[in-house]
């Protein structure tokens, strides 16, 4: 009995195994996507705190006080920085070189502004300076320097816009992984050709909604942040494997658009975000924007150069991928390596999987099982046709060494397997395939390999 009691326990422990690791390998992207929006969104949108706010202040000895002042009740929240006049405090807004200009004169009070960084933070200075000015005896008077679009009130629009161009860009990577018969060379001219695309399509879109003004410079920026981001997630494929999904949605989903200062002003976001800004291609690309559509071209250089260098790093991706694929250039292998899936896009397809050493992450085995001639010795290189029921192949996969063969993604119907060698008499088995369910279907070929001179002579 307790021999019995034993050996049920092992196979309730040997039943669990692949429960838990079917689990684990179902939920991982659901339960990353999950973690990254809580901590990435929910952290950095949250509660919005201004965080080093440059300010030029008029008047070096009004502008010590006004910082003293800022410094005891919102310490690190703004940096002051001394003018000489309030004009001096306006082009500073306009050169980009502050992000909001006061000048303290006590008859005229003036906070100047630029609505296109951000509704969000212009209300944020708003509030914070209109007390300042009380306590001089007047009354602050908020200019706007850089008014947003009519069709853009809240200054948010071009984030959306830029949105556009961003997550497509990493769609297409994902479905081309499907287009097994597509070589590299023509992959990456379809990538530049979809660039151009949402690059012109975007704008004028964009300029239909009357979110953005008419400045067509835009157009190469878009483009060279669709490249990057294509470029990039497709040299990422062979590196990331079945976990590119996370990977390439990770860095350019969950860090570059809290970083990127289009929904939430990045003065307002935390210091890990803060720090990312400068880096990220979505962040890169609404700093050439803004600078180009209302700061009359300030400020674009250093966004424009990370734009290219993010197209640089795609292209050495996919080269050194290529390069070393020659250097290391082994034979072909009778089961090919299952193309990547991503969870979110793509349902499961008939596929030709490794019999045996499968990695987390790669496609289940729905039928496998072994090929073996009548006195039990294996058949390597038997070939394994899935057919449906109107005699369509599904899938083609060959026996390795020890005669195993395995396939995933069978639809779930009957299906044909059609099991041949050369020298042995073919067989055909009909088995029908239900979710959630493994088959092993194992085949015995009669009749003897011929040797190779035998076959070459007939």
């Amino acid at each position: 009995m307790d021999h019995m009691a034993d050996g049920v326990e092992t196979e309730t422990n040997e039943s669990k195994q692949p429960l838990t690791r079917t689990l684990a390998e179902t939920l991982w992207f659901p339960v990353f996507f999950f973690t990254g929006f809580l901590v990435c969104y929910l952290l950095a949108f949250h509660q919005p705190t201004p965080h080093h706010v440059k300010v030029a202040v008029a008047d070096p000895a009004a502008a010590a006080r006004i910082d003293a002042a800022l410094g005891q009740a919102s310490p690190g929240a703004f940096d002051v920085l001394p003018v000489a006049s309030g004009d001096a405090a306006r082009q500073a807004v306009l050169d980009r070189d502050a992000t909001a200009g006061f000048s303290a004169d006590p008859a005229h009070p003036t906070l100047y502004v630029a609505k296109a960084d951000g509704y969000m933070l212009e209300s944020i200075l708003t509030q914070t300076f209109t007390p300042i000015a009380a306590r001089s005896g007047g009354t602050m008077a908020v200019v706007d320097l850089a008014p947003t679009a009519s069709g853009d009130p809240m200054g948010t629009g071009m984030f959306y816009l830029v949105l556009a161009w961003n997550i497509p860009s990493y769609i297409v990577v994902m479905m081309l992984l499907r287009a097994v018969t597509m070589s590299r060379r023509t992959k990456l001219w379809l990538l530049v050709g979809w660039a151009a695309f949402l690059s012109v399509a975007g704008y004028l879109g964009g300029l239909a909604m009357h979110v953005i003004p008419n400045h067509p410079a835009v157009i190469p920026l878009a483009f060279l942040l669709s490249l990057g981001i294509s470029l990039t997630s497709f040299g990422f494929v062979p590196i990331a494997k079945q976990y590119f999904p996370g990977v390439a949605m990770g860095l350019f989903v969950l860090l570059s658009m809290p970083s990127s200062g289009g929904a939430v002003p990045v003065q307002l976001v935390p210091g890990f975000f803060r720090a990312l800004h400068p880096f990220m291609p979505m962040g890169n690309l609404i700093e050439a924007a803004r600078g180009i559509f209302y700061f009359n071209g300030v400020g674009v250089l250093r966004p424009i150069l990370m734009l290219c260098a993010w197209v640089l790093v795609g292209v050495a991706l996919v080269a050194g991928h290529a390069l070393w694929q020659k250097r290391k250039a082994a034979p072909e292998q009778a089961v090919a390596e299952p193309p990547v899936e991503d969870p979110v896009f793509e349902m499961p397809q008939p596929t030709a999987v490794p019999a045996r050493h499968r990695h987390f992450g790669e496609p289940v085995p729905v039928v496998s099982g072994a090929v073996r001639g009548s006195e039990g010795e294996p058949v390597p290189g038997a070939v394994v046709t899935v057919m449906d029921g109107r005699g369509q192949q599904l899938v083609r996969t060959v026996a390795d060494e020890s005669g195993s063969y395995a396939v995933a993604g069978l639809p779930d119907q009957f299906v044909d397997l059609v099991v041949s060698a050369p020298g042995r008499h073919s067989t055909v088995r009909r088995i029908l395939v239900r979710e959630g369910e493994t088959r092993r279907e194992d085949f015995e070929l009669s009749g003897r390999r011929q040797p190779v001179s035998a076959v070459a002579g007939a």
